[in-house]
């Protein structure tokens, strides 16, 4: 165990402040995310340097369409999350850490500096930090990105956007890129089959943009939970508000957890959620989770040329150059190199 960051001592244990939900630890308990605990009037991660997944994955599956195209990603993850999903569909890991702490988990120990020589040593040009909620893994992951970034290895957090203000602020000038999975556009969806609230998320993506962190933006579409024209207009609207830059992510659910008395999303859905956000002024919106290659390929919002050609993973670039348009040189936002 490590000792956490961000706590402060209070009446009745520690106030953990990492995520929007400052749990009070009582002494010999742990949070929400099941992967801090308060002993002796200290609070200790669980998980620093036990990796419970890893992976080499492409750069597309964060998913990230327009950091670094067609490169690879070192993945890693831990257990443990702070929401609890009832569709969570990386439910072995999120909830993994709920019984099986600190003592006889799965895990792999890897230390930070054991990452970066991975990473050096394969050409990998990145490190996303995925599968479960990389926020609760924070001291893990933050080390890795401060010594990744010393070593010109870019950093990804694929996440809830539960964290803190001032976790973000720590974070934001060793951080390279995130996605941030925008559940619903509903606070009560949040509180029910999320444990959370939608406010904390919407004020995260702000503060991402405001640093300066490339950022794009997923939801899951569910038939007859957050799939209505209104609420799907009304979430695309805050993207775009915030910069119409972003690329949308609008992603097929299938049952899943908890959550299995739902049909899949049928294409028609992501169709017309695809519709939906352009019609909000997003430039770019992709279908995922379904394999659609006009919908998953990048476009010239302005001439129309397909400019990143996608058919589930393998990438070309026919029509982009180092992140302008062929066509009419239009700039085509992203992280190009």
């Amino acid at each position: 165990m490590r000792e956490a960051m961000f706590y402060e001592t209070v009446d009745g244990g520690v106030r953990c402040n990492l995520c929007a939900h400052s749990c009070v630890v009582t002494d010999g308990e742990k949070g929400r995310c099941s992967v801090r605990r308060n002993r002796d009037g200290r609070l200790y991660t669980l998980v620093y340097g036990r990796a419970a997944a890893l992976n080499i994955d492409p750069i597309e599956k964060k998913p990230l369409f327009h950091f670094l195209p067609g490169t690879l990603s070192l993945s890693v993850g831990t257990l443990g999350c702070n929401l609890r999903c009832a569709f969570c569909q990386n439910w072995s890991l999120s909830r993994g850490a709920d019984d099986c702490l600190p003592d006889n988990a799965r895990h792999l120990s890897l230390s930070p500096e054991a990452l970066i020589t991975h990473c050096l040593n394969q050409r990998i040009p990145s490190i996303s930090f995925t599968y479960n909620e990389p926020a609760v893994f924070f001291e893990y992951a933050y080390e890795t990105c401060r010594l990744a970034r010393e070593q010109g290895i870019r950093t990804v957090f694929v996440s809830n956007g539960y964290l803190s203000a001032a976790a973000l602020e720590k974070l934001a000038p060793v951080l390279d890129a995130i996605n941030i999975d925008l559940k619903s556009f509903n606070d009560e969806f949040y509180r029910e089959h999320c444990g959370g609230r939608l406010a904390p998320v919407l004020d995260t993506i702000k503060r991402v943009a405001g640093y300066g962190i490339w950022q794009e933006i997923i939801t899951l579409v569910i038939p007859e939970l957050n799939d209505s024209e209104a609420e799907l207009a009304a979430l695309a609207g805050f993207v775009a508000g915030v910069d119409a830059g972003i690329p949308w992510h609008v992603n097929a659910f299938h049952p899943d957890h908890k959550m299995l008395d739902r049909p899949p999303t049928p294409l028609k859905s992501l169709e017309r959620a695809r519709r939906i956000g352009l019609d909000a002024g997003l430039k770019y919106v992709y279908i995922g989770n379904i394999a659609d290659r006009d919908s998953s390929s990048t476009w010239c919002p302005e001439c129309g040329q397909r400019l990143i050609d996608r058919w589930q993973y393998p990438v070309a670039s026919p029509g982009a150059n180092g992140g302008h348009c062929r066509a009419c040189c239009t700039e085509i936002e992203g992280v190009w190199a």
